[in-house]
């Protein structure tokens, strides 16, 4: 019996983020190239003698209880097992909440991860991804990490070879953003093409270690309805390109933005620059992140 577990949930950016059409159960169809970048939560479970499930975080305002996706992951699968055993969650939250960088779903992905690990269930990492996409579309991705294809509404992963390394600065502005409404908002017959980035290109350019070729290919069709309602992500990809990116985008659903810059200098000067101002804007630099899709405690 394994009594403790550290772990880091990464969070991730979308280098490529394309919705095709809105399905009849009402989920969206998409196509999306995942890149695990390095900001991570520190995930720490302990086992507990006593069955059920605590959670303990960091901030404040963050639910302990069901409502927490970490409380889900491990509730669904001792309820699943059987486990007699209770498990305490510790989180610490270092990814931005309501950022478009799934730390919600990496979290969960984490715990589905030691739950298996702390009681031996014996899940694969395929079987582990089919049960994370009961807690949320980006759960199976979290699972798998690295550079990934993702299809369907998320549950269909295709590995891809690890981006060049280069720097990533984060910056996300002082509001939050609801996934839900942001696709509720989105009326995809509507748009048009421009709106939908180059998904097969961004894929053969990764493939190929073409970095200026992977930045052009960038986009994201949720900036179709984000950025109208929150035009201070605009501002900051124009700030990102103005100090050097090769590109910048953002992430998910908002309002997170990333710039990628293959230059140390030119980082640290954006970094500087995008740090000035009322203090509402969280701004950090990290870099991308390859695991070779594998996933070990205390990594």
């Amino acid at each position: 019996m394994v009594r403790h577990l550290g772990l880091k949930a990464y969070g991730k950016v979308n280098l490529g983020l394309d919705v095709l059409r809105r399905r009849e159960d009402g989920y969206h169809e998409v196509r999306m190239v995942m890149q695990t970048v390095g900001i991570y939560d520190r995930v720490d479970l302990l086992y507990r003698e006593e069955p059920g499930i605590t959670v303990e975080t960091n901030l404040f305002y963050l639910p302990v209880n069901e409502n927490n996706l970490v409380y889900k992951a491990a509730a669904l699968l001792i309820n699943e097992f059987g486990i007699r055993g209770g498990v305490h969650i510790r989180l610490k939250k270092m990814i931005p909440v309501a950022a478009g960088m799934a730390g919600g779903s990496s979290d969960a992905a984490a715990v589905l991860f030691g739950v298996n690990k702390m009681f031996g269930l014996g899940l694969t990492g395929r079987q582990l991804q089919e049960r994370g996409l009961k807690i949320g579309a980006d759960v199976p991705y979290c699972v798998m990490r690295g550079t990934a294809l993702s299809e369907g509404v998320g549950e269909i992963l295709t590995p891809l070879p690890p981006v060049p390394q280069c720097r990533v600065l984060i910056a996300k502005p002082g509001i939050n953003v609801s996934t839900k409404s942001v696709y509720e908002n989105l009326h995809v017959e509507k748009l048009g093409p421009e709106c939908h980035p180059d998904i097969d290109g961004l894929v053969e350019a990764v493939r190929q270690k073409d970095m200026v070729r992977v930045a052009a290919c960038m986009g994201n069709t949720l900036e179709a309805v984000t950025i109208p309602a929150h035009p201070e992500i605009a501002a900051i990809k124009e700030m990102m390109m103005e100090t050097g990116a090769l590109n910048a985008l953002m992430s998910g659903s908002g309002p997170t933005v990333f710039g990628l810059y293959t230059d140390s200098r030119t980082a640290e000067a954006a970094y500087r620059r995008l740090r000035y101002g009322d203090g509402s804007r969280i701004v950090r630099q990290v870099f991308l992140t390859d695991f070779f899709n594998r996933r070990e405690a205390n990594d």
